[in-house]
């Protein structure tokens, strides 16, 4: 039997060397590459049920925009015609106090002095009545000055 030695050199190993280390490196992006399509596919299908379901959701909005506007013109007429009745009322009522207040304190201080006048032609010597005695009011704590004291015993 005839042995041959195989012999390889330096070069050859470095050679085989990268040739491996390349081949591993394209498994590795050949991998990432798969894995990057996938999600763009996922991601583009993403988008497209977002937008087929952003559509009629903008849609229902701008409604809703619209409808609120609506409701914001007419709560504005609403407040508008209030504040204009305020001030009809108010006027209204600057009318009526100017036209019937200064008769009626008129009126009501005649009443009063008719009343009183009466009150003292029908007086307690008139009736068989007794005059109330005077009241008398006492603070605790307080001493009424001598002057009040003695004017108050003349006039009882």
């Amino acid at each position: 039997m005839i042995r041959e030695r195989c012999t390889v050199s330096g070069g050859e190993v470095a050679g085989i060397l990268v040739a491996v280390f390349w081949a591993i490196l394209v498994s590795f992006l050949a991998v990432a590459l798969v894995r990057l399509a996938q999600t763009l596919r996922a991601t583009t299908k993403l988008v497209a049920e977002v937008t087929e379901q952003a559509v009629p959701l903008l849609a229902d909005a701008s409604a809703a925009v619209r409808s609120a506007q609506t409701q914001i013109d007419r709560v504005d007429a609403i407040a508008s015609d209030v504040q204009e009745v305020t001030s009809n009322a108010s006027a209204l009522s600057t009318t009526v106090a100017s036209t019937f207040g200064g008769p009626l304190v008129k009126v009501a201080a005649f009443g009063y002095g008719v009343r009183r006048a009466l009150g003292r032609k029908a007086g307690p010597e008139s009736t068989n009545v007794p005059p109330a005695p005077a009241r008398r009011t006492v603070i605790v704590g307080r001493t009424v000055p001598s002057a009040r004291r003695r004017g108050k015993r003349k006039k009882d």
